[in-house]
C-alpha cells in the first residue's frame, strides 16, 4: 500500500509539473521566435522630418539588435495621431511598432476630442530613444540678434505687435511659446503653420518674424545665415550647436526648459516575452556608440537607459497637461 500511495504521489507531482512546463513553453517560445519576420517601424510624419530621421536611425540599428529587417512606414496626417492610432489598433504581437513623439503621444488627447485613444492605456511603452531642444529664432529683417534683444522688444512694443510661428496648435513648438510668454511675461501672438518649411520660408523672407523650430530643422537656416539663432529652449545648449546659447542664461528665461523627445511604443497587450525582448534591444541600441553619434549629429540627445518609460510618461503628461491649461488651449 505505501509503494502505491508513493507511486501515486509520484504520478500528480509528475502531472503537476507538465502543467508547469505547458504555462511556461508557450513564453519561453515566444521569447525564442521573436522576431520571425520583419518588423513595422511606423512614423506619424512624412519622411523628412526630425521624427522620420530619429525613426531612420534607430531602425537601422535595432534591426541589428532584433536580426530582422525594421521597415520604416510613414503614416503622415494629423500631428502624428493617425499613425499612432493604428498601431494602438494592431495586433500585439510586436510586428507593429510606433517611432512615437511628444505631440502624438501625450499633448494631442488633451486638446483634440476626435484622438480616439489614449497613450498611457492602448500603447505599451517600450523606451524612451532621445530627444532634441527646440530653437527660437528671428528672421534677419527683425535685428534682433539675442535673447535679451528679444526681450527688449517684446516689452516695449504694444499687444499683437509680434508673432511667432509654430508648426501647428498644441504642437511641442506651439507649447514652448507659450512658455517663453509664460517665463518672460511678454505675449507673442502665435501663428500656427501647416508644417515646419513653411514656417521656415516665412522667418527667412522675413513674412515672420519670430519662430519655434526643432533645433535640427533650424541649424542649417542659422548656420547659412538665413535666420538667426536667439537661444535653445532646454536648460543648457547642445552639443551639436554649443555656439547657440541656451534662453536660461538670459535674465527673464529662466524656467524656459522644454523639448521634444522620441520613444518606442507598441500596441497594449503585447507578450511579456515580447516587451521584455523590445526593452532589451532599446537600452542595446542606447549603448551603440554607432548610434549615440549619428544621433548627436542630428541634433538629438540619446536617453538614459536607465529611464523608466512608463514613469517618464507619466511625468510628461502632468508637465504638458499644465502647459496646455496655462495656455488656454481649448480642446476642440
Amino acid at each position: 500500500m505505501n509503494h502505491a500511495r508513493l507511486s501515486a504521489r509520484h504520478v500528480l507531482a509528475a502531472c503537476g509539473a507538465a502543467l508547469l512546463l505547458g504555462a511556461v513553453a508557450p513564453s519561453q517560445a515566444v521569447a525564442q521566435s521573436y522576431p520571425a519576420r520583419p518588423v513595422t517601424l511606423v512614423v506619424g510624419y512624412p519622411a523628412g522630418g526630425s521624427v522620420d530621421l530619429t525613426a531612420r536611425l534607430f531602425g537601422e540599428e535595432l534591426s541589428r539588435h532584433l536580426g530582422q529587417n525594421v521597415v520604416i512606414e510613414n503614416v503622415g496626417g494629423a500631428g502624428g495621431t493617425i499613425g499612432a492610432q493604428r498601431v494602438a489598433r494592431a495586433a500585439p504581437d510586436g510586428y507593429t511598432l510606433l517611432l512615437g513623439s511628444t505631440n502624438e503621444i501625450v499633448i494631442a488627447r488633451m486638446i483634440n476630442t476626435a484622438v480616439q485613444y489614449d497613450s498611457a492605456k492602448d500603447l505599451s511603452s517600450l523606451g524612451v530613444i532621445g530627444s532634441q531642444p527646440l530653437l527660437l529664432a528671428a528672421s534677419k529683417a527683425s535685428g534682433v540678434t539675442s535673447a535679451a534683444q528679444y526681450l527688449q522688444a517684446l516689452r516695449a512694443g504694444q499687444p499683437g505687435q509680434y508673432y511667432y510661428g509654430s508648426s501647428g496648435v498644441g504642437t511641442s513648438l506651439h507649447l514652448a511659446g507659450e512658455m517663453i510668454n509664460a517665463s518672460t511675461g511678454t505675449q507673442a501672438e502665435h501663428v500656427p503653420y501647416r508644417g515646419v518649411a513653411p514656417l521656415v520660408t516665412d522667418l527667412m523672407s522675413g513674412q515672420l518674424t519670430f519662430g519655434v523650430l526643432v533645433l535640427s530643422s533650424g541649424l542649417p537656416q542659422v548656420q547659412s545665415d538665413k535666420i538667426v539663432a536667439l537661444g535653445v529652449t532646454e536648460k543648457t545648449r547642445s552639443p551639436v550647436a554649443p555656439d547657440i546659447p541656451a534662453l536660461a542664461e538670459t535674465p527673464g528665461f529662466e524656467d524656459v526648459d522644454i523639448g521634444v523627445w522620441f520613444g518606442l511604443y507598441g500596441p497594449a497587450g503585447l507578450p511579456d516575452a515580447v516587451a521584455d525582448a523590445l526593452r532589451g534591444a532599446v537600452r542595446n541600441v542606447l549603448a551603440a556608440p554607432s548610434f549615440r553619434d549619428k544621433l548627436a549629429q542630428a541634433g538629438g540627445v540619446p536617453a538614459r537607459a536607465d529611464l523608466d518609460p512608463v514613469v517618464f510618461l507619466a511625468e510628461e503628461t502632468r508637465k504638458f497637461d499644465a502647459l496646455v491649461k496655462g495656455a488656454k488651449i481649448e480642446a476642440q
